[in-house]
């Protein structure tokens, strides 16, 4: 067969398959599509579709296959991150200050130290090849603790908007504490992957974000709002190639170049839809190529014991964060409980930032494919959680 009838028959199989699982088995309770895309990726991988059938893997995912598939993917992720970065709202950060300072702090700092520690002991504890060759420990446990402290803002947008709450007070409040998340996840990113030996480069990308920043600011304010998303997709993909080239990775560029961009500059109907066919004809490529990438050769029943394991410290450690946060703040009964179930919600972009420690030799495989499983399972877990408790607290739901 010729490449261009394989790269088809991989994608029928990218979109048919994750959505028959999902709408045949009717499980949008338990998982949202882009979560069952993630599985179904995993499941179509070399550690799955490649153990069971190698001779069907081999013929349909071969060298050229995932070239373009990974080519699709690359872009898919850079305009989800670019999202991600337009979603903040900076002026709305600076309402409520104390309040969002300190539940944000709570939120991250508690899970990041745990798993911080759960790396430590992983890594001396636990047998198998868990640090990329690239890597200091340091970065690995701080990677990986900044990992388990992650909040998905785009998917929790999805999530809030299927709860009905996200133009409620409340789902304004979580959004807030997320944001602030957002640029933290995104600051602890580039420290880690500071290269010390190209500093030169990293001043002159800095100076030169800096710079093009107020220049894009002041360009797209002048220039007619229908051309306004084109002009920011040059922009995009101009400072995530200068970002790496920088030695940062593509993505930190990505998302810095949508934080610097103000969302009320664009018709919001027009980039939802962006957005959101964003998320339907590009990034499920992106699952099957994160798929691809897992393993499990240290054995199964060891990576999930990791992963189960991982699972289990980064909600203790939301959890508790918000609850001390709740004591400090006065909430209300059950408040704290809400807001740390639907904060733990990581799905794609805690796999978009392991997936960048992957790239950098900071993780190996398998550690990817634990961390994988964890925000797989941590959102599959929000909606369950979260939907009782708003029922039960209509009242903190509708209060202003």
């Amino acid at each position: 067969m010729t490449i261009n009838e394989l790269f088809l028959i991989a994608l029928i199989i990218i979109f048919s398959i994750p959505y028959a699982i999902w709408r045949l088995g009717n499980i949008d309770y338990w998982a949202p599509l882009v979560v069952v895309q993630i599985i179904a990726g995993i499941l179509l991988g070399p550690g799955i579709l490649g153990h069971i059938q190698p001779d069907v893997y081999n013929f349909i995912f071969t060298k050229d296959v995932i070239q373009f598939l990974n080519g699709i993917a690359i872009w898919a992720v850079t305009l989800f991150v670019f999202f991600a970065g337009l979603e903040l709202n900076l002026h709305e950060l600076k309402t409520n200050k104390k309040e969002t300072a300190i539940t944000s702090s709570l939120a991250l700092g508690m899970p990041l130290l745990c798993g911080a520690v759960g790396a430590f002991i992983v890594l001396n504890y636990f047998p198998g090849n868990w640090m990329g060759t690239n890597a200091q420990t340091w970065q690995f446990i701080f990677g990986i603790g900044m990992a388990c402290a992650v909040t998905a803002l785009p998917i929790l947008i999805l999530l809030m908007e299927k709860l009905d709450i996200l133009k409620q007070p409340i789902g304004q409040r979580i959004l807030r504490y997320a944001s602030f998340d957002d640029i933290a996840i995104w600051a602890v990113l580039a420290i880690i992957l500071m290269d010390w030996t190209r500093l030169t480069h990293q001043l002159i990308f800095l100076v030169s974000y800096i710079f093009g920043s107020m220049a894009i600011r002041n360009f797209l304010t002048r220039i007619p709002l229908t051309d306004r998303i084109y002009v920011s997709l040059v922009w995009l993909a101009s400072v995530a190639l200068l970002a790496d080239w920088a030695g940062l990775h593509f993505m930190v560029g990505a998302f810095l170049a949508g934080a610097i961009v103000d969302r009320h500059w664009f018709d919001e109907n027009q980039l939802d839809n962006l957005r959101n066919s964003v998320l339907l004809l590009m990034m499920p490529v992106f699952f099957l190529s994160t798929g691809l990438r897992t393993s499990w050769e240290f054995g199964g029943v060891l990576i999930l014991l990791v992963a189960l394991f991982f699972f289990v410290i980064q909600l203790a450690g939301k959890m508790s964060g918000l609850y001390i946060a709740g004591k400090l703040l006065n909430w209300q009964e059950k408040e704290s409980s809400l807001i740390g179930w639907l904060l733990q919600t990581k799905a794609l972009i805690e796999i978009i930032f392991v997936s960048i420690l992957l790239d950098k030799k900071i993780i190996t495989n398998e550690m990817f494919t634990v961390m994988l499983l964890m925000a797989v399972a941590s959102t599959m877990i929000t909606i369950p959680r979260t939907l009782p408790l708003i029922k039960r607290m209509p009242h903190l739901v509708k209060k202003h």
